[in-house]
């Protein structure tokens, strides 16, 4: 759940992504990993944007994952091999805190073969980076603050302040999520003081989906109710689907059936 969260904020929010990473405020474009000539390794991480000069790739983790470098070194290749004129930036943003080594590597040696890529660690990284650019307000709780409840007070009173209803309920909505990998969901619940957080279940039941090693019938009824409660707390369909890898129609035929039984 974290992954498709993250990358629907990248995707609305590509110039603040471009200037974090990149350092310049460039227009960028989705690439599909189709493009890239072979199937993804694990497309639900994988973001991939692209400009006429450089391709940005992106993966966010909540855990360590030994496979990071040769993943990293995998689709470097696989984009040289479809853009051998652009540049390529890698980076891997870890979100929640470990003592991990594995969160340190940013090079994969094989023989002699060498690359390297970028590694940012989100509790390391300042505060005020994240609270600069509307799209990357949710991550701040995660960074290098001190008080994370103040921090997260800090983040509501921008969103609060946001003109567009739409971007103020998305952005809401996902520091709402990301929020919860270091407080409680009550502290959230009591600052993000928005109409679709109110005795919000979501967080929880997308915790639990993401972490769930049952059945696939288990998960499946599992990012339903993510799906329903996250549609009766007033949350776009666009947003649902972006969140819980539904596509819109089956959000649709759910926001359907939901009203159907509600007038029983």
């Amino acid at each position: 759940m974290f992954d498709n969260l993250c990358k629907f904020l990248v995707e609305n929010f590509s110039s603040d992504f471009a200037t974090w990473l990149l350092g310049e405020s460039i227009v960028l474009t989705e690439l599909s990993p189709k493009e890239l000539s072979l199937e993804p390794i694990r497309a639900d991480a994988l973001i991939l944007r692209q400009s006429a000069e450089i391709v940005l790739h992106i993966e966010f983790q909540t855990q360590p994952d030994k496979n990071i470098p040769f993943r990293m070194t995998d689709y470097r290749l696989r984009g040289y091999r479809r853009f051998p004129n652009k540049q390529m930036r890698q980076v891997v943003v870890y979100l929640q805190k470990t003592d991990s080594e594995l969160v340190q590597q940013t090079t994969f040696t094989l023989e002699e073969t060498f690359h390297r890529f970028q590694v940012i660690r989100l509790w390391e990284q300042p505060t005020e980076t994240f609270l600069q650019t509307p799209g990357l307000l949710p991550f701040a709780v995660l960074s290098n603050t001190d008080n994370k409840v103040n921090t997260l007070q800090e983040v509501a009173t921008v969103i609060d302040n946001i003109t567009d209803k739409q971007m103020q309920s998305n952005l809401a909505a996902s520091a709402f999520i990301l929020a919860g990998l270091v407080l409680e969901k009550e502290v959230i619940q009591r600052l993000l003081r928005r109409d679709i957080m109110r005795e919000s279940v979501t967080y929880q039941l997308l915790v639990e989906e993401g972490r769930e090693e049952g059945r696939e019938e288990g998960r499946s009824e599992t990012v339903r109710l993510v799906a329903v409660n996250m549609l009766k707390e007033g949350m776009s369909i666009e947003v649902v689907a972006k969140v819980t890898g539904l596509t819109v129609e089956q959000v649709q035929e759910l926001q359907t059936t939901e009203a159907e039984n509600s007038g029983n």
